[in-house]
């Protein structure tokens, strides 16, 4: 079991269940899922990029991606429906336990001129998105294999309902968020 979840049972959820008055402790706002979608452009005229963008996916999330395709045909971007477009891999249990905790601990201290997330990418409904301009902050890479620098986006999807509890609940899972200035 990873720490961080070992740390949520015994800690965290009954803090947030007293926190917001919740009479079940097991009511208490939790990760349901995080999925990490790597969108691939230039796969529409070079197909290779797309490998190494899946390989890489895998080997940062610890489980196989799933490809994805565009839906709908757009000219501009030279893109024609049904054809690969990007990757996308959706964590849950106790590898997604233990991939937030490496986000948190490893990764996005190691980002250049990091001062905490920003806290207003929140949905709505407590879900929190994060774009990373770069994969080759993952330690799990070899920077000597990366051919190309890519980014990704990071949803975070929990059970709160509201901004406020997921603030809440990612605070407390260790989200470094940014100081508000002012």
């Amino acid at each position: 079991m990873s720490a961080l979840l070992k740390e949520f049972r015994e800690r965290i959820r009954p803090k947030l269940a007293e926190q917001f008055k919740l009479g079940n402790p097991l009511a208490a706002p939790r990760l349901v899922k995080v999925v990490i979608n790597m969108g691939v452009g230039e796969a529409t005229q070079n197909p290779k990029e797309l490998d190494a963008a899946m390989e890489q996916l895998g080997i940062i999330a610890g489980q196989k991606p799933a490809l994805r395709r565009a839906k709908k045909s757009i000219s501009n971007f030279k893109v024609r429906k049904g054809q690969a477009v990007g990757c996308v891999v959706t964590l849950r249990g106790r590898i997604m336990y233990e991939f937030f905790e490496r986000m948190v601990k490893f990764v996005l201290p190691r980002i250049r001129d990091f001062r905490g997330v920003p806290a207003d990418s929140f949905d709505g409904r407590g879900n929190y998105t994060l774009g990373l301009k770069e994969q080759n902050v993952f330690p799990e890479l070899d920077y000597d294999k990366i051919d190309k620098v890519r980014g990704m986006d990071i949803t975070i999807v929990t059970s709160a309902g509201s901004d406020e509890t997921g603030r809440a609940l990612l605070t407390e899972l260790g989200m470094p968020f940014a100081r508000k200035s002012g």
